[in-house]
């Protein structure tokens, strides 16, 4: 019998060019960050991956996604929850170099809970 380790429920929004890198993935990794992204930063609650996709990803690039999974609890005690401005963004700050490692934390599925903007085709 094997030992299910502890997990954490984190969010990403997205934007359409991120979200089809992780659908080539099989919805099971996030892509490399490009240079000028030194840090990957999922969030800690759905909330503030809706503020972000819907304010922020939707006037960039016409639309946003958010994204749910689960991460090994024992690769994210390497990092601090960052407040990344009111109590409410609370983020972990993933220095690009450690994303491979990140993503093979990731238990089971990146799934998309909600999509913002034009164009949006529902899941599948």
């Amino acid at each position: 019998m094997s030992e299910t380790k502890p997990t954490v429920t984190l969010w990403r929004p997205v934007g359409p060019e991120e979200l089809k890198l992780i659908e080539a993935s099989g919805m099971r990794a996030f892509p490399p960050r490009l240079p000028q992204q030194p840090i990957f930063y999922p969030v800690l609650s759905e909330a503030y991956a809706v503020q972000i996709a819907r304010d922020w990803s939707v006037p960039a690039s016409g639309s946003g996604f958010v994204t749910r999974f689960d991460v090994l609890k024992d690769f994210l005690d390497r990092y601090r929850v960052e407040h990344a401005g009111s109590k409410a963004h609370l983020e972990y700050w993933i220095p690009a170099e450690d994303l491979p490692e990140f993503n093979r934390s990731i238990v089971g599925r990146i799934e998309v809970t909600a999509a913002f903007g034009k164009n949006i085709e529902p899941a599948d």
